[in-house]
């Protein structure tokens, strides 16, 4: 039997990763059993808080814990379920009683822990990603490289598996971690069954596609704020990263420096990501074939478009716009790609 303890964070842990891992488990203990393959359940599953009893969103919810922290003296798997990003900081501040409980389980008996979405943030305070890939959700990347530089933020990744650490990526990418885990416990077979059941997509690994590009201009920096508002503005353009320094009368070295530690981003970078997002969004909307949106965007050479989009997007430019614009995919041809 394997003792799962879901975390129930004080504030505003988001219900469906706490809800949604408890279904999967015992849907996975009743297959087994009905199946023939155990008599008794596989996975204890325990709701662990730091109280019995919480009221979330502003009095909407309420859930009861079977355990607190001081009542688990020993599990194999720990899930730190998201919290909402709108008061992340005073949540990570209101719940970090869970993270000597979770180191003291990780060191005493090797537990595993897994962070779902936003959870990653808790999951990082604990040290345990530290120089290991952690994913957690597109919109919350910016901020979590802020605040925990020495962990390898991966941005394409839905699930991330590191010697018994694993995290998933943003929102409902948690029922993919599910898969993750009841496959690699109770096998193939098994996992199949919850996919089935539960209307899973199987072995998705690729978060890029749901990304959206806002552009980050949380930062104080006038010059670079300004030099992005060009990049935007002038999308069609092609735009090296000389003319923008020599415009802001910035050297090449500091206005990449600069640039960097204000948007998380090279100039290069930030300029492929914000031509990517406008090529997105034309595919997206319009009737426009790929050749017209990639002179749209700023670029002449098929391929290299190609190659950009793909490495932002996970997907070729026909395959993104057969999937989110499904009535013009006729127009194309995808063999050319």
């Amino acid at each position: 039997m394997k003792h799962v303890s879901i975390l129930v964070p004080k504030g505003n842990a988001i219900l469906s990763n706490v809800v949604g891992p408890y279904k999967v488990l015992l849907a996975a203990n009743q297959f087994l059993k009905q199946t023939g393959q155990r008599t008794e359940d596989f996975f204890d599953v325990h709701l662990v808080g730091l109280d019995h009893n919480y009221v979330l969103y502003d009095g909407l919810f309420s859930i009861h814990c079977k355990s607190t922290i001081d009542d688990i003296k020993r599990t194999d798997l720990i899930m730190i379920p998201a919290l909402r990003p709108d008061k992340l900081l005073d949540d990570l501040d209101d719940n970090k009683d869970f993270i000597p409980w979770i180191l003291k389980q990780r060191g005493q008996y090797n537990t595993e822990v897994a962070s779902m979405c936003m959870g990653a943030f808790v999951l990082a305070q604990t040290g345990l990603v530290d120089g290991r890939q952690c994913a957690t959700h597109w919109a919350a990347m910016d901020l979590f490289k802020q605040l925990f530089p020495q962990v390898n933020l991966v941005s394409s990744k839905v699930v991330t598996d590191e010697e018994g650490i694993y995290s998933s990526g943003g929102a409902f990418s948690f029922l993919n971690l599910m898969l993750h885990l009841v496959e690699k416990y109770c096998g193939r077979d098994t996992a199949i069954y919850i996919s089935k059941f539960f209307e899973i997509e199987f072995d998705r690994t690729d978060q890029n596609q749901f990304a959206i590009f806002q552009g980050q201009k949380d930062h104080e920096d006038k010059a670079i704020k300004q030099a992005q508002q060009f990049i935007e503005g002038n999308i069609s353009k092609k735009i090296s990263v000389e003319q923008l320094a020599n415009q802001y009368a910035i050297s090449r070295r500091n206005f990449v420096r600069r640039f960097k530690r204000a948007t998380q981003n090279t100039p290069s970078e930030y300029i492929q990501r914000v031509k990517v997002e406008a090529a997105k969004r034309s595919f997206e909307s319009t009737s426009q074939n790929v050749n017209e949106v990639m002179y749209k965007v700023g670029y002449a050479d098929e391929k290299a478009f190609r190659t950009i989009f793909k490495k932002y997007v996970g997907l070729s430019p026909v395959a993104y716009k057969a999937k989110y614009n499904r009535g013009l995919v006729k127009f194309e041809q995808p063999t050319a790609w």
